[in-house]
């Protein structure tokens, strides 16, 4: 399946890309005793976790029903996404205290041009990533993408600010560089609890959005022989959902043709609504008022 094997593509990509960026931040900003560049060397190192349980995540989700699994795989995005979000969620704790201490004790570090350089091609791999994932993210509605997409368009303001700080460095103003890192601290915080949000929201089978749902309400209004509508429920699966609902028809209608009202209902939201993944409708008889 296509989708499947655009984010298969799009994670390895980003452990390729983010491995490239830990070696290079890491051995610069240890050298030098940069905090902005070793904070954003561990952002990098969550950015390999995220883009490994990605690829994980959506091999689980791929693979089809089975007996064990009525309704598929799909929440392992969901699971595997929250996942992602709490590793980030302790990472940003990590660089945070790191980065105040070094604005407490007005540690200073030694600049080097190679932090301009680093800055200039994480902005540049970054910004390629998230292009890219930002446009799979959009064509498939996947959640696992979308946070990757996210933490590399996070990544090119964090390495943007950071290439402020070696800049303000050159003038002996090195304060900036720990404000730097309590700053990547809190966004990539803010970032993942966005995530595990969404995340926790799926997995707690969260209701369908109330656009979906009007969606399949206007559909069923086009059908004159459904005279009422009772009991509408969603079941996220994956990221898509499972919606059932109670119709009445004539109750003078034969069971047959009562329940190919129902059939062909089924079928046109099912084709109609990308959102919808399986319609499940019941059918009740109601009186109906005959006009003479």
């Amino acid at each position: 399946m296509e989708r499947f094997k655009s984010v298969k593509l799009a994670s390895m990509l980003g452990i390729i890309g983010n491995l490239f960026l830990l070696i290079i931040k890491g051995i610069i900003g240890f050298i030098t005793k940069s905090q902005a560049m070793i904070a954003d060397a561990f952002n990098s190192a969550g950015d390999i976790f995220s883009s490994l349980m990605t690829f994980i995540g959506n091999k689980i989700a791929s693979k089809p029903s089975d007996d064990d699994h009525n309704l598929g795989h799909g929440k392992a995005e969901y699971i595997y996404s929250m996942l992602i979000s709490i590793v980030m969620i302790l990472m940003s704790l990590f660089v945070f205290k790191d980065s105040l201490s070094s604005i407490i004790y007005r540690k200073t570090y030694d600049f080097s041009i190679w932090l301009v350089v680093v800055c200039l091609i994480t902005i540049f791999v970054k910004f390629c990533l998230f292009i890219y994932t930002n446009f799979l993210s959009k064509k498939h509605n996947n959640l696992l993408i979308k946070a990757n997409s996210i933490d590399h368009r996070n990544d090119c303001v964090i390495t943007f600010l950071n290439l402020i700080s070696c800049v303000l460095a050159l003038k002996g103003i090195y304060i900036f560089d720990g404000i730097v890192g309590v700053g990547i601290a809190i966004w990539i915080a803010i970032t993942s609890f966005k995530i595990f949000k969404e995340s926790y929201d799926v997995l707690m089978d969260k209701s369908i959005k109330e656009e979906a749902k009007q969606k399949v309400l206007n559909i069923i209004k086009k059908h004159d022989e459904v005279k009422k509508v009772i009991h509408f429920n969603s079941t996220p699966v994956g990221y898509k959902y499972q919606i059932s609902f109670t119709i009445y028809v004539d109750g003078d209608l034969s069971t047959f043709e009562s329940h190919e009202i129902a059939n062909r209902l089924e079928k046109e939201i099912d084709n109609e609504i990308e959102e919808i993944y399986l319609t499940v409708i019941h059918v009740n008889p109601i009186k109906v008022k005959k006009t003479k």
